[in-house]
């Protein structure tokens, strides 16, 4: 099988990245949200990121046009039976990704490729869920997808090399650098990095260094692009929760246990950049 057409599930900016990046590459994309408005203001912000591609000289406008037209919405999970390829791209929440796998399983195509863009969650519980655990994966992309080169393939114990394959030509195809990773809790990034995260979190907290110097000392003391406080908002504060809770359930590593603020910023609605509000004020 050869990879023509793409469903993506999620209205998230996950969703509309991933979709923006396939439909860039070639790819027929349909993108499905639950609710047909929400699914309609996917396409909105997809014509708002090409346009402004176009009107900084890094995308034709011919090109814009082009992408734009492979680009379906709909709010009807019938509309990806036809699919070659369906990413689920929603909440992370395990219980919610079953649910969706055991509806996609029914409608998609016999021989089609499911996958989860989950960043931290056991991709053989989805697989499981399936009539086809051989042909469930995970690709798991970067936010933001367009500008972020790596793509995570995850590979259960019930996935073929047919499968591991087809999802690594995709991936190259749309410009991205694919890594292939066991299905374990955080992948590669998310293991090394949110340790690194949660300690800035205890930092914090205890006193040791103020916001501000901490993000100042990790850019200026390392050259990484953004401090991690202000990294943590930008990744969500709830989502980074949930992260180091799956993280810690798993392996049991006192380094994954999620600092007190950052839960009870969760708790408080102080979720970053999403909310207006986490360790900076975004208002």
């Amino acid at each position: 099988m050869t990879i023509k057409r793409v469903g993506i599930v999620g209205s998230g900016i996950m969703g509309s990245g991933i979709a923006e990046v396939a439909a860039k590459a070639g790819f027929d994309v349909v993108l499905r949200s639950r609710q047909q408005h929400t699914a309609d203001a996917m396409i909105a912000a997809l014509e708002k990121s090409l346009a402004k591609q176009v009107d900084k000289g890094k995308l034709e406008a011919a090109d814009r046009d082009a992408t734009l037209a492979r680009v379906s919405a709909t709010s009807s999970l019938g509309d990806l039976a036809d699919c070659d390829l369906v990413i689920e791209s929603i909440v992370e929440d395990l219980a919610t990704k079953k649910e969706l796998f055991v509806e996609l399983n029914h409608i998609v195509k016999d021989e089609a490729i499911l996958a989860t863009n989950t960043s931290t969650l056991p991709v053989i519980e989805l697989a499981m869920e399936t009539h086809r655990p051989s042909q469930v994966c995970g690709v798991h992309f970067f936010n933001p997808a367009p500008m972020m080169s790596l793509v995570e393939i995850v590979r259960p114990l019930t996935a073929s090399d047919e499968t591991i394959e087809q999802v690594r030509e995709f991936a190259t195809a749309c410009g991205k650098t694919p890594v292939e990773v066991k299905d374990r809790a955080g992948f590669i990034v998310n293991a090394l990095l949110f340790p690194y995260l949660n300690n800035a979190v205890r930092m914090l907290e205890n006193g040791t260094a103020s916001r501000d110097d901490i993000d100042a000392a990790m850019k200026g003391g390392c050259n990484f692009p953004m401090g991690p406080l202000a990294l943590l908002d930008l990744v969500g504060l709830d989502t980074s929760l949930a992260i180091l809770d799956a993280l810690y359930d798993e392996f049991r590593d006192p380094n994954y246990a999620p600092q007190p603020l950052l839960r009870r910023m969760v708790s408080a609605g102080h979720l970053g950049r999403k909310s207006g509000k986490g360790f900076y004020d975004y208002g």
